[in-house]
């Protein structure tokens, strides 16, 4: 049974999208069930593109990515969502929509912060420095998410190895 991640982020145009980039990839890769989503509770309707140069650099196919309202996940024939990833302290304080979790109920909830590499000093060299260390810290915590047996995990577990992921 698929995995389905979402991870919000106000906008939906660099950290989210570098982070469902990121899951996709390396779930692909180590052959986990996961799959990854991103959304916005104000979509910017683009994507920033230090986010798809970061991304392509790493290899990774970004010709699926948009900008979305993360209405599109709580509606009927959405995922069954099983994880809910903040990104930007702006979008972990605003409430959320009800997400429909699988047959679990409703989904595990964290928040993983990171700064906005949109508003890095130094021109274009200082932004493409800054989205690709956020790529690099984002990648680092997927991997981490990718090692927990998720499937065996309960709620409870599940939501306390994400907290700590989200501290490392």
């Amino acid at each position: 049974m698929t995995v389905h991640v979402l991870i919000l982020c106000t906008h939906n145009s660099a950290r989210s999208v570098l982070a469902e980039g990121m899951l996709n990839h390396w779930a692909t890769k180590l052959g986990r069930d996961v799959q990854a989503h991103s959304a916005g509770s104000a979509p910017s309707g683009r994507i920033n593109p230090f986010a798809i140069e970061a991304l392509n650099n790493a290899g990774i196919d970004t010709s699926t990515c948009r900008s979305k309202s993360w209405d599109e996940f709580s509606r009927d024939g959405a995922p069954p969502l099983s994880i809910v990833i903040t990104v930007c302290d702006s979008a972990a304080a605003e409430t959320c929509p009800v997400f429909f979790g699988g047959t679990g109920g409703q989904p595990v909830k964290v928040h993983w912060g990171y700064p906005d590499p949109s508003n890095a000093e130094g021109g274009d060299a200082g932004k493409r420095r800054a989205f690709e260390l956020t790529r690099l810290a984002i990648g680092y915590r997927v991997l981490q998410l990718l090692a927990l047996p998720l499937e065996a995990m309960d709620r409870t577990a599940l939501h306390a190895a994400l907290v700590g992921i989200g501290h490392s």
